[in-house]
Formats: structure tokens, sequence, C-alpha cells
């Protein structure tokens, strides 16, 4: 695959010499702190704002993540930039995207510029402290992005520049987004000028993660439709349905994706074709819209999901 290699001399220095003097420990809290700005961590925190605390505050962040999600790779895919470790015989992965894939593969690893995980977790936090205005979580939606940029060069997987602009684009999405829903007419507008924009991406990117997110976006734009016009399913204040609510939610998205693997050889599902790409896209999409739109049609028809007076 195409690639790229273009850095600051300083940023190669500065990795090296923070490998070398990192503590065994040191190094395992930096994995943990990196996982704040994955895709299951994130998919349980939306979850329970959507499905557990409030479903309008879950539309809100998960509108902004999920464009997140398509821009990441859209940029990605024209920087074309290799991972630092990939360039540089003195810096380690410590962590790669993809465990199971060889962490030379660009195609299951992804490019390195911006950080995806610098980007989703300043746009989670920083929605959820500009939704809710909460000191608490202004305070979070500084600290937690900041640690998982420094996660990600410490563990060699990005260069300091790509944390730089993973920033800078969630700065963006949390604070042009609102206002550019704010000012149309419907939100469907939105949805449908973001699904647009990132058909580009078919064209011209290569690496699975395009195909994740842009899958996962049309899934949870259709499954907002869905939702707000054939379920409309309450808010519960009862913790029992909360708990209910995110766990069997929790299971179904991860079944799903183990489910929808099941008709195809592992071959097929990790090679970089177009196809592979394709069902990539579809299976995605097949599994936010039963996740976020089918499945809150229980909420409200089963006792222990919702409150008594939803029931009644």
């Amino acid at each position: 695959m195409a690639a790229n290699v273009f850095y600051l001399p300083f940023e190669v220095d500065f990795m090296t010499w923070l490998q070398s003097i990192m503590p065994a420990w040191m190094t395992t809290v930096f994995y943990y702190v990196s996982m704040f700005g994955e895709e299951l961590l994130l998919v349980g925190i939306l979850g329970f704002l959507y499905w557990s605390y409030r479903k309008e505050f879950g539309k809100y962040a998960g509108t902004m993540i999920m464009t997140a999600s398509v821009l990441n790779p859209l940029v990605k895919n024209i920087a074309l930039r290799k991972r630092p470790y990939m360039v540089h015989s003195g810096i380690n992965c410590l962590k790669p995207v993809d465990s199971s894939a060889d962490i030379m593969d660009i195609s299951a690893q992804g490019y390195s510029f911006p950080s995806g995980h610098s980007l989703n977790s300043a746009v989670m936090y920083g929605s959820m402290a500009r939704y809710t205005k909460s000191k608490i979580l202004t305070v979070i939606a500084f600290v937690l992005p900041f640690l998982v940029g420094v996660s990600r060069f410490a563990l060699g997987v990005h260069y300091p520049t790509d944390v730089l602009a993973g920033w800078a684009l969630g700065a963006l999405i949390v604070f042009f987004v609102p206002w550019l829903l704010k000012n149309l007419p419907k939100a469907w507008v939105y949805f449908a000028i973001v699904c647009t924009a990132g058909l580009a991406g078919f064209f011209y990117c290569r690496t699975t993660d395009f195909y994740t997110g842009y899958g996962m976006l049309v899934g949870y734009f259709l499954a907002i439709l869905f939702e707000e016009r054939f379920v409309k399913f309450t808010d519960t204040k009862r913790i029992l349905a909360k708990i209910l609510r995110l766990v069997l939610g929790i299971g179904l998205y991860l079944g799903l994706n183990a489910l929808l693997k099941l008709p195809f050889p592992k071959e097929f599902l990790s090679s970089a074709t177009t196809a592979s790409f394709l069902v990539r896209t579809a299976r995605y999409m097949v599994i936010v819209f039963l996740t976020v739109g089918v499945y809150p049609l229980l909420f409200d028809r089963i006792p222990f999901m919702c409150d008594k007076k939803a029931k009644e």
C-alpha cells in the first residue's frame, strides 16, 4: 500500500528517549489509558447515555462520535503517513491497533496521521462536557484526551504531531457540528450531508477503519430516524432497568459482531479487497442499526426495562 514518511526530527528523538526510560509499570498504565479512546469503551459510554441515562444526550454524543469515525480515516488516507514504529527501528510498537494482524500491515493497523484515539477521546468527552456544561466533565474533557494522546506516542503508534492533529479535529467537531445542526432545518439534512460526503472514501480509502466508520455512521443515522418515527422509547429512572438496558445492549452489539462474521472465511475478512471492505461496511451498518434503532423496541414493552408509569 502507498505510504508517506514525514516527521519532525524532535519527534523521533523524543519518542526514542521516552520509551528508553519508561519502566514496565508506566507502559502498562499507558496501555490502559489508551483504552479511553477505543471503540469498545466508547460504545459502552454511548450505550449508557442513549439506552440508560438520557436518550437525547446519547443522540447528541453519538452524532459527534460517528462524524469523527468517518472524518478521521478520510484524512488518514490522504496523508498516508506511516506509523513511527514502521519507520524507525528505535521506536517499538507497544500496543497495535489490531493485535491479530501483522504490525506492519497498514491496511489493518491504519495510517498514523491524525491520531484516531486522540480525536475520539476529544470528541467523546468534549461533547459530554459541552452538552451538560458540567465543571467536572469539563475538567475530564481536557485531562482524559491529554492522557490518551500522550499514551499514543509513548506506546510508539503515533507521532506527537498526529496527536496534536487529532485534538484539533476533535475540537472542530465538538464546536462546529452543534452549530451546524442548530442552523439546519432538520437533523436528517445533516445526516444526508455527512453520509454523502463520506462516499468519497470509497474511491481512495484502503484501510479498514474507514469502512468500519462509514458503516457505523450510516447505521446510526438510519437508526436514529427509525427510532424517532417508530420506537420513541422513554428514559428510565430505575437502576435495574438502566443496568439491563446497558448489559443486554452491549451483549447484543458483541454478539452481532461475532454472528455476522460467521458466513465469511477469516482470510476473506482480513483481506484488503473491495469485497471484504464492502462486507465490513454492511456488517457494521446492520449492527449499529439493530442496536440503536431496533433494540430499544423492547424497553417500553418489558417490565424490568422501563419505569412502571411508562409500562402503564
